[in-house]
C-alpha cells in the first residue's frame, strides 16, 4: 500500500480502535481522535479512594477475534494482556429464591435443567443445536461481510428463511423450552446487545453458541487492561492517538454527487487532512453533527431519527470496604416481571416501579481491582431511552439508586450500606451528554430484523464514498465481537479503495 495514505478515526471505543489497528497495520498512517481524557469509549474506567470500575462492557465472549487484531499487527496477545476465564459464565436469580448457573458444562446443565423440567434437557440440546447453526450463518458466515447492496441481502434471505429470523428469541426459545424461567435464562442475552428479546430477530440467539464454543473471559486488570492492551499495540506499530480531541466537523469538498471527505476539524480549530475517514461515534452525531453542514448529514439523520433505538441504561458503581465472597462475578437478577418489564423498559413512557439488574462483582475473578479484603461492583439496570420517556435524571438518578441499594441489601448483600465507601451513577443523560447518544440510547439502533445488515447504516456511506462508519450503529451491531466485526468489515472496504 501507498505509505502516503493517511486515515482518520473518530472515537476511541473497541470498534475504532480495532479499526485503526487493522488500517495501521496494513500501512495506512492511521490518527485516532477521542473526544474524552482517556480511550475506550463506553470501556471507560474510574478510578477512586483504590477501586477501579469497568464502565461498560465487561463480559468478553469471542477472544479469537481480540487476538486477531494482534495477530493482524504482527504481535501476540499474550505479550499486552491476559485473559482470564469466568465460571460459572453468570449465574441468573429469581425472587423466588432459586437460581441457574449458565456455565460451560453440559452434565451441568442438564442436572439443572432436569431439576426444573425433566423435558427440556432434550429441548435445550435442540435450541444448542439451532443456536450453533445461526451462529454459523449469522456470525462466522456473515459478522464481518459489509452489507452495501440490497442484493447482498437478497443473497442471505434463503438462510434467514431457513432460520425462521423473522420470528423473536424468546419466540425462538420458546419452541424448545417449556419452564418460563429457563426461557429467560435462554433468552435474555439480547438485553446485552440493546434488543428486546420479544421483539428481536431470532439471530440473536447466536450468542448463546458463541458462548459456549469460546466461553466467557474477563482481562486481568479489567476491561480498562484490554483498551490499555489495544492502544498500546496500535502505538507500536505506528499509530498516533490523539486525546481530549473533540471533533467539530467532518470536512468535505462539494456538495453534489461525487463529494469526498477531506478531513476532520477539531474543536480547537485543528484540521487533520485524511484519505479516508471512519466514524466510530454515535451515527445520529456522526451525520447530524459532525456532517451537519452537508445536505448528506441532514439528509440521513433526519432518517436516522426516524428509526427506532435500543433502550438506555442506569449504571450504579459502588466500592465496599467488604467481599461478598457470596457473589459470582456476573448474575443477573431478574425481577418479578419479564415480558412487562421488558415491554415498559423499550415502549413505556415512565420508570416501571419494578427493576431487572445485571450485578457485577469482578474481584471475584480479579482481586487486584479493589482495595484488600474489599470489592468494586457495578449495577447495571436497562431503563428506557429518552426518546420515549422524557425522565429528569438529575432528580431521578439519585433516587433509583437509593432504590437499586436497599434492593441489593435485603436480597444479595447484607450489610451493604453499612460497608459502602464510594458510588457513583451513570444515567441516560450521561450517555446523551458524555457519549453523544442519540436520546441516550446505550446500544444505537434497536437489532430488529428490519434494521440489521443491509437495513442498519452501512460500513460505508453510501453518497461520501470515503466516509466509513464502524461500530454499534452499523453492522453487525453491538456487543465487543459486533463492533469489532464491524471493524474488520469497514477495514476491508478502507483498505481495498486505499489500494485501488
Amino acid at each position: 500500500m501507498n505509505a502516503s495514505k493517511k486515515a482518520v478515526v473518530v472515537g476511541a471505543g473497541f470498534g475504532g480502535l480495532a479499526l485503526a489497528i487493522r488500517l495501521q497495520a496494513s500501512g495506512m498512517q492511521t490518527t485516532l481522535l477521542e473526544k474524552r481524557d482517556k480511550p475506550g469509549g463506553r470501556a471507560y474506567v474510574y478510578e477512586d479512594q483504590g477501586f477501579v470500575f469497568d464502565a461498560g462492557p465487561t463480559v468478553i465472549t469471542d477472544p479469537s477475534c481480540i487476538e486477531e487484531l494482534f495477530t493482524a499487527a504482527g504481535k501476540r496477545i499474550e505479550d499486552y494482556v491476559e485473559m482470564l476465564p469466568v465460571a460459572p459464565f453468570y449465574r441468573l436469580c429469581w425472587e423466588d429464591g432459586s437460581f441457574f448457573d449458565y456455565a460451560n458444562d453440559q452434565e451441568a446443565l442438564d442436572r439443572q435443567i432436569h431439576a426444573r423440567n425433566p423435558l427440556d434437557v432434550a429441548g435445550y440440546q435442540r435450541f444448542l443445536a439451532y443456536s450453533k447453526a445461526v451462529f454459523e450463518e449469522g456470525y462466522v458466515k456473515l459478522g464481518t461481510i459489509p452489507f452495501l447492496s440490497f442484493r447482498d441481502m437478497i443473497g442471505a434471505g434463503p438462510q434467514l428463511a431457513r432460520l425462521q429470523a423473522w420470528r423473536s428469541v424468546y419466540s425462538m426459545v420458546s419452541r424448545f423450552v417449556r419452564d418460563e424461567q429457563l426461557r429467560q435464562a435462554f433468552s435474555f442475552h439480547s438485553l446485552l446487545v440493546g434488543g428486546n428479546p420479544f421483539a428481536t430477530s431470532s439471530i440473536y440467539t447466536l450468542i448463546h453458541a458463541l458462548e459456549r464454543r469460546w466461553g466467557v473471559w474477563f482481562p486481568r486488570g479489567g476491561t480498562g487492561a484490554l483498551v490499555k492492551a489495544l492502544v498500546r499495540l496500535f502505538e507500536d506499530i505506528g499509530g498516533r492517538i490523539e486525546l481530549n480531541a473533540p471533533v467539530a466537523r467532518i470536512e468535505v469538498n462539494g456538495t453534489a454527487t461525487g463529494a469526498r471527505v477531506s478531513g476532520v476539524r477539531l474543536e480547537d480549530g485543528r484540521l487533520f487532512a485524511a484519505d479516508a475517514v471512519a466514524s466510530n461515534a454515535d451515527v445520529v452525531h456522526t451525520y447530524g453533527s459532525l456532517l451537519g453542514q452537508h445536505p448528506r448529514g441532514v439528509s440521513e439523520a433526519a432518517s436516522l431519527g426516524r428509526k427506532r433505538f435500543s433502550n438506555s441504561l442506569f449504571v450504579l458503581y459502588f466500592g465496599l470496604d467488604h467481599h461478598h465472597s457470596q457473589l459470582q462475578h456476573h448474575t443477573v437478577c431478574f425481577g418479578p416481571r419479564y415480558r412487562g418489564l421488558i415491554d415498559e423498559i423499550f415502549k413505556g413512557d415512565t420508570l416501571a416501579e419494578d427493576f431487572s439488574r445485571y450485578l457485577h462483582a469482578p474481584c471475584v475473578t480479579d482481586p487486584s481491582l479493589a482495595p484488600p479484603c474489599c470489592g468494586s461492583h457495578y449495577v447495571l439496570a436497562p431503563v428506557p431511552h429518552l426518546g420515549n420517556a422524557p425522565i429528569d435524571w438529575e432528580v431521578e438518578g439519585p433516587l433509583y439508586r437509593d432504590r437499586i441499594f436497599d434492593y441489593l441489601e435485603k436480597r444479595y448483600m447484607p450489610g451493604l450500606r453499612s460497608q459502602l465507601v464510594t458510588s457513583r451513577i451513570f444515567t441516560p443523560f450521561d450517555f446523551r451528554d458524555q457519549l453523544n447518544a442519540h436520546v441516550g440510547s446505550a446500544f444505537s439502533l434497536e437489532p430488529i430484523l428490519t434494521q440489521s445488515a443491509w437495513f442498519r447504516p452501512h460500513n460505508r456511506d453510501k453518497e461520501l464514498a470515503n466516509l466509513y462508519l464502524v461500530g454499534a450503529g452499523t453492522h453487525p451491531g453491538a456487543g465487543v465481537p459486533g463492533v469489532i466485526g464491524s471493524a474488520k468489515a469497514t477495514a476491508g472496504l478502507m483498505i481495498e479503495e486505499a489500494l485501488a
